[in-house]
């Protein structure tokens, strides 16, 4: 097992950076870097960190909070943090200290 942090990212569906949405451009960012385990997840409503109010049922789902998060390393974290540090976009985020693994006897992943 290891120990890293849980980054989760959250945002919109309507949410582009450089013409992509930002679920699909952070997945691209994460696969350069080698990062495994990233997982999108989309909710039915939620309030951002403005406290502005985003749900699916408005827009045709264009609306639809999301989150983006990774398992990662303490070094992929900074990596990571960086990177989007160094780039035009906004996104709120929380780090959570975690401990990952693979449990079982399966030689296929």
């Amino acid at each position: 097992e290891m120990n890293g942090f849980l980054i989760t990212f959250y945002t919109t569906q309507n949410h582009n950076v450089q013409g992509k949405p930002i679920s699909e451009w952070l997945l691209a960012v994460a696969s350069q870097m080698n990062l495994r385990g990233a997982t999108v997840l989309a909710g039915l409503e939620g309030v951002d960190h403005q406290g502005l109010f985003h749900s699916a049922r408005f827009f045709e789902l264009a609306d639809r909070p999301i989150q983006i998060q990774f398992a990662v390393s303490s070094e992929q974290a900074i990596e990571l943090l960086s990177y989007l540090n160094s780039k035009e976009i906004s996104l709120f985020y929380v780090k959570t200290p975690i401990e990952f693994g693979m449990v079982g006897k399966s030689t296929d992943h």
